[in-house]
């Protein structure tokens, strides 16, 4: 394990040298890409849209490392002090992605001329029902599948996602309460935030608007039609979970009369903050 990891280092490094060669007139101090996401909201797809800058800047090819709060296997929380050592790994011209709480250190690091950073997030009913496929039919490691797979139905799944496991020794809380340590990234001037529906949607201006918090910060001496171009053929949805079904508001489907009470019960002021209604009546 130690040696390929100290292998893909390696060749990461020999990657991003190449693409220094590549485009030697450009600035060698751009700032890190880091993508910051909610869980099951769009990280694939945010990181796809963040590569394509390498197509016309010297940006690795890859991303060089991802971070979560959370260790995928035994749902142990990480301490803060390693989102800050990981933030402190990262040097210019990288493309990183993370699930990243909002605490006011990483803040701090995020928030600086070193990062142009970006959160991506999605309706919050959207993520329980794409958490259930997750956790049940996608990824047996993960530390729910077990538990997942031993309930009778989709509906007792889902009714987890929306109200999580407070009894159970893996902290896994409501769906408002996972989503709170996120929320300080929306105050951030210098986070661009990102609604996943407007990259199925509106996909040409949320392009622009990622192309353009690149350029406030890194003026890129490339014509702005290529660099769109090259976010636009970045995108692959066949290696973007997220892309099941390329639909959006698809809990409408899954979402029985109790679901909706239930989520309204512990999410609905996250979803009248998050811009996705207007008040309880939905």
């Amino acid at each position: 394990m130690a040696l390929k990891s100290s292998l893909r280092a390696i060749l990461y490094q020999t990657e991003k040298q190449i693409q220094r060669a590549r485009f030697a007139s450009q600035p060698a101090d751009l700032p890190i890409l880091l993508g910051i996401s909610f869980p099951k909201s769009g990280t694939h797809l945010l990181d796809q849209i963040l590569l394509g800058f390498a197509n016309v800047a010297p940006y690795a090819k890859r991303v060089h490392s991802f971070y979560a709060e959370y260790e995928g296997e035994s749902g142990k929380k990480r301490d803060p002090q390693q989102a800050l050592n990981w933030l402190d790994s990262l040097h210019p011209r990288d493309v990183a992605s993370a699930h990243l709480f909002a605490r006011p250190e990483t803040i701090t690091r995020v928030c600086s001329p070193k990062f142009a950073p970006y959160f991506i997030f999605r309706d919050p009913r959207d993520v329980v029902v794409s958490h259930v496929f997750y956790v049940t039919d996608m990824e047996a490691r993960h530390v729910h599948h077990e538990y997942y797979q031993s309930l009778p139905d989709f509906n007792a799944r889902l009714n987890v996602s929306i109200l999580g496991r407070p009894d159970a020794n893996i902290e896994f809380s409501n769906i408002a309460d996972r989503f709170a340590p996120y929320l300080g990234w929306l105050d951030q001037k210098e986070v661009l935030t990102i609604h996943f529906e407007d990259l199925i949607h509106d996909r040409a201006a949320t392009l622009t608007r990622i192309m353009d918090h690149l350029l406030s910060r890194a003026p890129l001496p490339t014509s702005r039609q290529l660099i769109l171009d090259s976010l636009e053929t970045s995108i692959n949805p066949k290696k973007s979970p997220t892309f099941r079904s390329g639909k959006t508001g698809e809990w409408k489907k899954y979402f029985t009369d109790e679901h909706k009470e239930l989520f309204k019960k512990v999410g609905g002021d996250l979803l009248i903050k998050l811009g996705y209604e207007k008040n309880s009546e939905w």
